[in-house]
């Protein structure tokens, strides 16, 4: 064993008030693995679904929460090559995040950039390999080519606002109020539709000249699943990440043989590590360097201490927050 960490865990499912800090062994890291003192770690949506009992650690996961962190490295295991003890990293972890220390694997961490906080790189890895992997590689996102984004001041909405518009494409969000939508706005993009007041599809057309947005990154689900089909633009692709209204629907699948749409989903949770380690490389090689500039940084909302993860959560829950929420440690550097 390898100390003792503080962690949090969902005694039951329920509210954010089912969540509790309990003391936990951590094991010696194994092969590829390397122990981490964390100063921050991000709050998802999963998480709040995981607490409440609709999504469940993968096998072999721990019921710690938590996807993803950023702290300093205090051990490394055998067959670690890229990171040594005191190198600052942020890593995408399958559990175990929000705690004092965790497990991490090599393969799914990355340095932190110079002049980027640990807050910052809390909020990194969920969704930055989220919107990689699922807007530029299955969906193939172009320069010059429109995106649209439902839930544009999510933290996967406004992440993949900020890299949409850094490689050179064109933002179309949706938000539920007009507040929101100037938030959206304000980070830079091209326009913005109030859902509540208007119908995205009819308004995404016009804004595109008739054409339809040539990706659409949806994580709604349930009635949205047929209005994308109707907006996208011939050959679009449509990346499908979530089911927030439900997984089931009534389509018509026409317009995707008249339009020759791609339909795609994935998942990021229960990939293998080989996965994420090639996602974490290309993140590395075309991501990182944009971080020089705060713009292509995480957005964050708000910041809670360790022991106020309970309302960390219920800002989550409430749907007001525009950016990423993060959990932050009580070591802070």
């Amino acid at each position: 064993m390898s100390g003792m960490t503080r962690a949090v865990i969902a005694k039951g499912e329920g509210g954010p008030d089912v969540l509790a800090i309990v003391e936990r062994e951590l094991n010696a890291p194994g092969i590829g693995e390397m122990i981490v003192r964390v100063h921050a770690a991000g709050i998802n949506r999963p998480d709040v679904m995981q607490r409440q009992g609709n999504y469940p650690p993968p096998a072999g996961a721990s019921d710690v929460l938590g996807l993803e962190l950023a702290g300093v490295v205090e051990t490394v295991g055998p067959g670690v090559t890229r990171f040594k003890t005191g190198d600052r990293v942020m890593a995408l972890v399958h559990s175990g995040a929000y705690a004092e220390r965790a497990i991490i694997q090599e393969g799914a961490a990355l340095p932190i950039p110079e002049g980027m906080s640990f807050v910052e790189a809390g909020a990194f890895p969920e969704t930055y390999f989220t919107v990689w992997s699922n807007v530029f590689e299955r969906a193939g996102l172009k320069r010059g080519e429109t995106l649209l984004i439902h839930g544009g001041t999510s933290g996967i909405g406004t992440t993949a606002l900020k890299l949409a518009k850094a490689f050179g494409a064109k933002v179309i969000v949706t938000a539920g109020s007009a507040e929101k939508c100037q938030a959206c706005l304000d980070l830079g993009a091209d326009a913005a539709i109030d859902y509540r007041r208007d119908d995205f599809v009819a308004v995404s057309k016009e804004l595109t000249g008739g054409k339809g947005p040539d990706v659409i990154l949806d994580m709604v689900g349930g009635s949205y699943i047929q209005r994308n089909l109707e907006a996208i633009a011939a050959d679009g692709r449509i990346a499908q990440i979530a089911f927030q209204q439900g997984s089931k629907a009534e389509l018509d699948f026409l317009p995707l043989l008249m339009k020759r749409v791609t339909l795609t989903g994935s998942t990021l949770r229960a990939r293998p590590i080989e996965m994420k380690a090639r996602l974490a490389a290309a993140l590395q090689a075309n991501v990182l360097p944009l971080l020089s500039s705060a713009e292509a940084r995480p957005l964050i909302d708000s910041t809670f201490a360790f022991d106020k993860v309970a309302e960390a959560h219920a800002r989550m829950d409430r749907g007001s927050h525009t950016g990423k929420i993060v959990l932050v440690m009580e070591k802070q550097g």
